[in-house]
């Protein structure tokens, strides 16, 4: 049978999407045009193949919940936009570790049971589960390699949609560590299908198309739900900054000069608790054109958070069942380069990240030759 049996780690407001996304699409006809989908089957898989089989969370408002009912608890503010049945998928407890920053204790509520890595693999194991979804608060490192870890002793490909650098180490380890375990690996940080990443990414790529030198460049965004709450302690975004920050230096000739001078900031800004699910971006960009007259551009986007990012980890879902399919091992660098902000090896450009994703999709399904991944 086509189907994708998926673990989510985190049962927050994205992942209310994405579960609530699959059953809005379930049973939509193969030839139409979904937005925010590559296509509505990927490879073999319909979306509404995707099945949830496992999940884990640290609230004492989820835990022992159905998924279909977990993913509606305190604190999630994502509306309902499908009727989701009851899954029979208990949400079981996961290690608190650092997913819960002390200025979070109060809104995340973790419980405090003792949780090892033998449990998790083994409800992964029983579970049969594909795919595992890392959905973690940003700034979760511990609690990331501790779920890595359970994914690759489990034999299931892991999807990383957080900006912990798993897929991208730059120490190798996770990298060797996937391709030792025979099973893909995806990440890191996830792009939402038109969030501010995507749009700064295309704004500074066009420049640099059209000869434009960019001198100076910012992206700020503010949004009302728990993500953006979690992130107002800096000391939880480092990896967040240089994910992004590198989504955009790397497409650019003066990008890393840019980093270097601190001319260029990129991220999470502020929290306004009335904008809840809706994010707030506002990007800039200054450069030089002809005979050194000056460019600025100044762009305001507005969207919904949690919408972005569901479709696009459904598609990464399926490509990562497509790999372990083909008998592939460790980092996807097609997948990656299309649908993460800090891949293994980033793209020149998103038109080629896509060539890339097209290319590996219409391949024959027999080993490839590995892709050497650099940073």
């Amino acid at each position: 049978m086509n189907k994708v049996r998926v673990a989510i780690i985190g049962v927050g407001n994205c992942a209310s999407a994405i579960v609530q996304g699959v059953y809005y699409y379930k049973y939509v006809d193969d030839t139409a045009k979904v937005p925010g989908l590559l296509h509505v089957r990927l490879g073999r898989y319909h979306v509404g193949d995707i099945e949830f089989v496992a999940a884990f969370d640290v609230s004492r408002e989820k835990i022992g919940k159905d998924l279909s009912k977990a993913i509606f608890a305190y604190p999630n503010i994502t509306k309902k936009f499908a009727d989701v049945p009851k899954l029979g998928v208990e949400v079981k407890p996961g290690p608190v570790l650092d997913g819960v920053a002390p200025h979070m204790i109060d809104v995340f509520k973790p419980h405090n049971l003792d949780v090892n890595l033998d449990y998790v693999v083994n409800e992964l194991r029983d579970s049969k589960v594909d795919v595992v979804v890392n959905l973690l608060p940003v700034g979760s490192e511990l609690a990331t390699r501790f779920y890595a870890e359970a994914s690759v002793r489990a034999e299931s490909s892991f999807v990383n949609g957080i900006p912990v650098f798993i897929a991208s180490d730059p120490e190798g380890y996770w990298p060797k560590r996937y391709r030792e375990g025979g099973v893909p690996l995806l990440g890191d940080d996830i792009k939402g299908q038109l969030g501010a990443t995507i749009l700064h990414t295309a704004l500074a790529s066009l420049l640099r198309d059209r000869g434009v030198k960019i001198l100076e460049t910012y992206q700020l965004n503010i949004g009302g739900n728990t993500d953006f709450l979690n992130m107002t302690v800096e000391e939880r975004l480092k990896s967040k900054r240089m994910s992004k920050t590198r989504a955009i230096t790397s497409i650019i000739p003066e990008g890393y000069d840019l980093e270097e001078e601190g001319r260029i900031r990129v991220g999470p800004s502020d929290y306004v608790p009335f904008l809840g699910n809706t994010k707030v971006c506002y990007v800039y960009i200054r450069g030089l054109s002809f005979a050194d007259f000056p460019v600025e551009l100044d762009v305001k986007l507005k969207v919904d958070d949690k919408s972005m990012f569901a479709g696009a980890m459904i598609d990464a879902i399926r490509l990562a069942k497509i790999a372990m399919d083909r008998g592939l091992s460790g980092p996807v660098p097609e997948a990656c380069a299309y649908y993460f902000k800090h891949p293994p090896k980033h793209a020149p450009s998103p038109q080629i990240a896509l060539q890339w994703l097209k290319k590996f999709l219409g391949e024959d399904i027999e080993p490839r030759k590995e892709v050497v991944a650099t940073t």
